[in-house]
């Protein structure tokens, strides 16, 4: 799978042009779908230097992006006829998300059991969710109750 991840507000808090703290395990979690073959690709406002500090910043957490702001890394606009600043990716990954970023973990368990937003929520409904640790005392709750 080929996943687009946004740099400030989503592997870091905003804090742009400067770069904020790491959201939790957000480095961890990018390392991860790594080693289970998935491709990332930065896609992020950032441009010039700002842009080297961010791709250098993760390369020094261990994150390797397979392109920057780009469907694949040797592609410019004019070797690709039909070159967009939109990427073709399965995902993305960005706090402008609507609903906005969901926690790395829940975004891990989406991308590798390919579940969607209505799974988690009926895992959470119904009590089904793996890190649950005590499932005998929950209650059931309905969806209204869960915001």
């Amino acid at each position: 799978m080929t996943i687009a991840v946004d740099f400030d507000g989503t592997i870091v808090t905003h804090n742009y042009p400067e770069i904020g703290e790491e959201i939790p395990f957000a480095t961890q979690t990018l390392r991860m779908l790594t080693d289970k073959g998935h491709r990332l690709i930065l896609w992020t406002v950032r441009q010039g230097r700002f842009l080297d500090e961010a791709v250098e910043w993760c390369r020094q957490r261990g994150v390797e992006f397979y392109a920057v702001n780009l469907d694949y890394p040797e592609e410019t606009p004019q070797n690709n006829e039909h070159w967009t600043r939109k990427l073709k990716v399965d995902v993305f990954i960005d706090d402008r998300n609507l609903g906005g970023l969901p926690a790395w973990g829940t975004i891990y368990r989406m991308i590798t059991r390919n579940c969607t937003w209505n799974d988690v929520i009926e895992e959470t409904l119904d009590g089904s969710r793996p890190y649950d640790y005590d499932q005998r005392h929950r209650r059931r709750r309905r969806w209204w109750q869960i915001f």
